[in-house]
């Protein structure tokens, strides 16, 4: 299970805890592991030995299907506290890693350095962020080179997003979830 701190994971005999950097069994780190792996399979599809699933598909709010059989799955990215900025259909194996609180072991502190994936060089699209506050900075960061125009949705106090347009959203639990449905929807205010 991969976790932000290992160190600090409960102790559990079933379970083995890594962060996405740390060094696998191969003497490469779990994150250059996991890009091979999608790399193989995108080559030779349907070779998925471990039976990864789609980024898109480790969430359980119904919002990620929606987005998924709204957009193409190659324009939609997940940003992962674990991984970083990951395709919806990269394969990806189950990971327990959030800003938002959680036990001392799952959560991420903002200064905490990862080896994020960051949005591929060339992408020129326009790009739309749904997501928490503690989760913009990262997004800020991993499409800092992007060529497109970034448009990030916040609902509470203001957020710095350098390089971004800020637009505010209704505050309200979930909003992130209610905003993207929103935008799949063609209802969002101009």
């Amino acid at each position: 299970m991969f976790v932000a701190k290992p160190d600090a994971a409960p102790a559990d005999t079933s379970q083995l805890y890594a962060r996405p950097d740390d060094v696998s069994d191969t003497g490469e780190s779990w994150r250059t592991v996991l890009r091979e792996y999608n790399e193989e399979y995108n080559v030779a599809p349907g070779t998925n030995p471990h039976c990864l699933l789609p980024a898109w598909q480790l969430y359980k709010n119904r919002t990620y299907k929606i987005l998924a059989d709204h957009c193409d799955l190659g324009r939609l990215y997940i940003l992962s506290a674990g991984w970083g900025l990951i395709r919806a259909d990269f394969l990806t194996p189950n990971y327990d890693i959030t800003f938002s609180q959680a036990e001392p072991f799952k959560r991420r502190g903002r200064r905490e350095a990862f080896a994020d994936f960051s949005l591929p060089l060339g992408i020129e699209d326009d790009i739309v962020f749904f997501g928490g506050r503690g989760y913009v900075e990262l997004f800020c960061r991993l499409t800092a080179h992007a060529k497109g125009h970034r448009t990030v949705f916040y609902a509470a106090n203001k957020v710095e997003a350098p390089g971004c347009t800020l637009r505010r959203y209704e505050r309200s639990t979930n909003w992130h979830y209610k905003c993207a449905q929103a935008y799949v929807d063609g209802r969002l205010p101009e």
